[in-house]
Parts: C-alpha cells; sequence; structure tokens
C-alpha cells in the first residue's frame, strides 16, 4: 500500500513539478533559494499527500499547497534580517550584452510582481497559469467575486508600478 502511495506521488509530481518551478521562481531571487523552497514545498507535498482526496485536480491541490508553503516560508524570512552575499553584487555593475524587448519587458514585470504581497502574487501567478477565477478562488480559498475584485485590484496596482 505504501509502495502505491508513493508511486502515485511520485509520478503526479513529475507530471506537474512544472508548478512547484513557477512557484518558486516567484518567491525566490537566487537558483540555491529556489532550490530549497522546492525541497520544502516537495517536503510539504509529500506529507500532505495522504490526505490529498482527490476531491479537485490533482494540479488544483498542489498549486495550494505550493503557493501555501511559499508564502509561509515568505513571511518567515521578512522577519529575519537581510544581508547582501557580496558575490551576488555584481549583478549591478554588468551591462547586459544585447537589447532584448521581450527579456527586458519580462524582467520588469517580474521586478514588478516581486513588489506585490504574497497573496497578490499568488493571484497573479494563477493568472498568468491561465487559470479560470472558479480555479483561482478554489485554490486560494476564497469566493470567485473576491477572486476577481482582488485580481482587477492588482492589475490596477501593477500599472501603477510599471508606469508610475
Amino acid at each position: 500500500m505504501k509502495k502505491e502511495l508513493e508511486h502515485s506521488f511520485v509520478t503526479n509530481l513529475e507530471q506537474n513539478q512544472n508548478i512547484v518551478h513557477k512557484v518558486c521562481r516567484i518567491y525566490t531571487n537566487d537558483p540555491e533559494s529556489h532550490n530549497d523552497l522546492f525541497q520544502e514545498i516537495t517536503i510539504q507535498l509529500w506529507k500532505a499527500y495522504p490526505k490529498f482526496r482527490g476531491e479537485s485536480k490533482f494540479s488544483t491541490w498542489m498549486y495550494r499547497v505550493s503557493l501555501n508553503t511559499a508564502i509561509t516560508l515568505y513571511r518567515k524570512s521578512k522577519r529575519s534580517i537581510k544581508t547582501s552575499d557580496f558575490d551576488a553584487m555584481d549583478f549591478k555593475i554588468t551591462a547586459e550584452e544585447y537589447d532584448d524587448g521581450v527579456e527586458q519587458q519580462l524582467k520588469l514585470m517580474y521586478a514588478a510582481v516581486k513588489q506585490l504581497n504574497d497573496i497578490e502574487k499568488a493571484l497573479v501567478f494563477l493568472y498568468l497559469e491561465d487559470k479560470s477565477y472558479k480555479e483561482i478562488a478554489e485554490t486560494m480559498g476564497i469566493s470567485e467575486v473576491n477572486a476577481r475584485v482582488k485580481m482587477n485590484r492588482v492589475k490596477t496596482k501593477l500599472k501603477k508600478i510599471l508606469n508610475p
């Protein structure tokens, strides 16, 4: 029975691991943090997997656990003292070798999204994943109307960040 559960979990995780990577990308700034968060989300998914009842799609459940884990860790990290690694400072000095419009727009968008609070980040993430408001509401544990209202507020906030 345990082998079947383990096999089922690993199969589902492999098929949907991009969800976790995308969540990690939104809540982290470097590869090491990304890997740490990925590992922590995987652990939390495994711990919660026996309670997964299949009432929603595995991917929806996975979004919820991933986002909740990331938000919890993000909030904990806000309480700790921030330090800068000297090696990480060189990114401010190096110049871009090429001028790629789409790349720059993506960087601006990610920078703007990083300025949002943790709940707003989750909303944007799910929206950019082309999730319906019903799926967003289900994943976030809010009403569909509330999801629409919050998303409209986030869009307005992003517009102000991107076009001050």
